[in-house]
């Protein structure tokens, strides 16, 4: 056994040498169009710590300015490297969100991972496991990829973000936080590494995702309802709702206080120089008409970026819109390795070396000027297991959406609760008022069905709740990010654009024990959908007329 270890070893070492050949190759490239920095520190790619929060939105860190989320973690990789404005994930669910991180592809092109709480096509390569095949060493804390089922041809369990690093845990600072010593475990991957190999670590916190404990952010963490300077527009600007962005902001700034622990491992292991920091949040938070949605604030989040060897400028705001698509071609052109030369499928995104090396404002102008978003099935809980299918496009300031169920409750069905959006005092808050005085504003706009076309100016509207798409001034633009957005998926075989929508609905369920949901719960079958309270199912029809 010894000698096959050795063997194992010797191709591994091998692998990781071309890989930084390869890589070396890259930096050349880069350098030769006024790129990267200090190539003599390139012989080998970065190591690279992947720090994704569960549920986290674009805004609520120091470095965009926000007063009431304390982030010197995140401020620090923002002040040492880059900041991102304008960085979006396609898919504002945590399952398709990261699959499109995972994959480099748009959610329309992923089958079944489309949907949350998928089965995972065994086709379907992630950059991990090929960074993993080609010789790096990979590993995650917590949550990788998920909810949903993910297996080989042979049904046997794949390990999407690389080997598990859990063992170590503390006592949490409230009930609501994961017990999981996030920046210990990542300590243990570092130790476990073996020497002269690139490593990828995916650092894959559970918060802020709900739920919370009640009041924690004033009682634990120090702050004021006054701190909050601004609830958004489709909420109510109440104690409740300000103390629920409280506990939220607490939670943040656990996600961030681990991530300051490993960047101080880091140093103190001599590797921060050449390890390639990302920081970013799977989509939105976890509040109505957020997360789970496609406006603004459901698929804006933040993000920034830190590699002290290769990135010069430290410091620089990076203003051209980013796509999670962006993610897989980056870490394989780090590997000196293309989407053809290991399996996986084609990219829909770009590599984002480009931006990192520091564009003129001639290639700036040729970075793509739009986003594309959209989603199929995320919770379960209306009729036949049935999605709400949206697509989207976001270009200069406008942001054009379709719903091609129009007829569907956006949020979940009210009698089985409004599955698509977790639990919580705002959501509570939001409720409670319709069943009080009947529908408002903040429950239409949460809850309530919505118009087949939506158009917003998010310049100046970026809570998007003034629909312009029937204001005749704004017809013409409406026509062309249509036409764009049409034009876009037809060429990414969206299933959608060729009549076959239907096929995201009937992809199967991966938790069984939820398949079939809404027919289940209203024959009187105790069903527990844990992410939301039995206070928020509707035991009264809500008249809603079609908008």
């Amino acid at each position: 056994m010894a000698a096959v270890g050795q063997l194992d070893d010797v191709l591994l070492s091998s692998v990781a040498a071309r890989a930084a050949h390869l890589w070396l190759l890259v930096v050349v490239v880069l350098l030769g169009v006024g790129g990267l920095a200090r190539a003599s520190s390139s012989q080998a790619p970065p190591n690279i710590l992947f720090a994704i929060a569960d549920d986290w939105g674009h805004g609520h860190a120091g470095a965009y300015g926000c007063r009431w989320v304390r982030t010197p973690a995140f401020d620090r990789v923002a002040q040492q490297g880059l900041l991102f404005h304008h960085a979006y994930t396609p898919n504002a669910k945590c399952a398709p969100s990261r699959a499109c991180i995972l994959t480099g592809r748009n959610p329309w092109q992923l089958g079944p991972a489309a949907n949350h709480v998928p089965f995972f096509p065994p086709t379907l390569k992630t950059f991990p496991e090929v960074l993993r095949e080609r010789g790096w060493w990979v590993g995650h804390t917590a949550k990788g990829w998920g909810p949903g089922i993910a297996t080989n041809a042979q049904g046997q369990a794949r390990a999407m973000t690389g080997q598990a690093f859990n063992r170590r845990s503390l006592t949490p600072p409230t009930t609501g936080i994961a017990a999981n010593d996030y920046a210990a475990n990542f300590a243990d991957f570092l130790d476990a590494a073996p020497a002269g190999r690139p490593w990828f670590f995916w650092y894959g916190a559970l918060e802020p995702h709900r739920s919370y404990e009640p009041g924690s952010g004033v009682a634990r963490g120090g702050k004021r309802l006054s701190d909050v300077d601004r609830v958004p527009g489709y909420w109510p600007d109440t104690a409740t709702v300000r103390g629920d962005m409280l506990d939220y902001a607490l939670e943040v700034e656990h996600f961030d206080a681990h991530l300051g622990r490993m960047l101080d491992e880091l140093e103190r292991r001599d590797l921060r120089a050449n390890t390639l920091v990302i920081v970013t949040s799977d989509h939105g938070m976890p509040f109505p008409r957020v997360k789970g949605q496609a406006y603004l604030a459901s698929n804006r989040v933040p993000l920034a970026m830190m590699w002290p060897a290769g990135i010069p400028g430290p410091g620089r705001e990076i203003a051209q819109p980013v796509s999670f698509i962006d993610f897989a071609p980056t870490m394989l052109e780090f590997a000196g390795l293309t989407a053809a030369d290991c399996g996986m499928d084609p990219f829909a995104g770009a590599s984002l070396l480009p931006l990192l090396a520091g564009v003129s404002p001639e290639a700036g102008a040729r970075w793509r000027d739009h986003i594309l978003i959209g989603k199929e099935r995320h919770d379960v809980g209306r009729p036949g297991d049935a999605g709400y299918p949206i697509r989207g496009i976001l270009q200069d300031g406008m942001l054009y959406l379709r719903n091609h169920a129009p007829d569907r409750w956006p949020a979940g069905n009210p009698e089985t609760g409004y599955l698509n959006c977790d639990a919580g005092a705002t959501k509570t808050e939001v409720l409670e008022a319709r069943r009080r005085a009947g529908a408002n504003r903040y429950w239409s706009l949460c809850f309530g069905r919505r118009p087949e076309e939506e158009l917003y100016d998010v310049r100046r509207d970026p809570d998007c709740v003034q629909n312009l798409a029937t204001d005749a001034a704004y017809a013409t633009r409406r026509r062309q990010l249509e036409q764009r957005m049409v034009t876009e998926l037809r060429a990414q075989e969206d299933p959608r654009m060729a009549g076959q929508g239907h096929v995201f609905d009937e992809y199967p369920y991966a938790a069984a024990e939820h398949r079939g949901f809404y027919e289940r719960f209203l024959r009187g079958e105790d069903l527990k959908a844990g992410w939301i309270s039995p206070a928020d199912v509707e035991r009264e029809p809500i008249p809603d007329p079609h908008p």
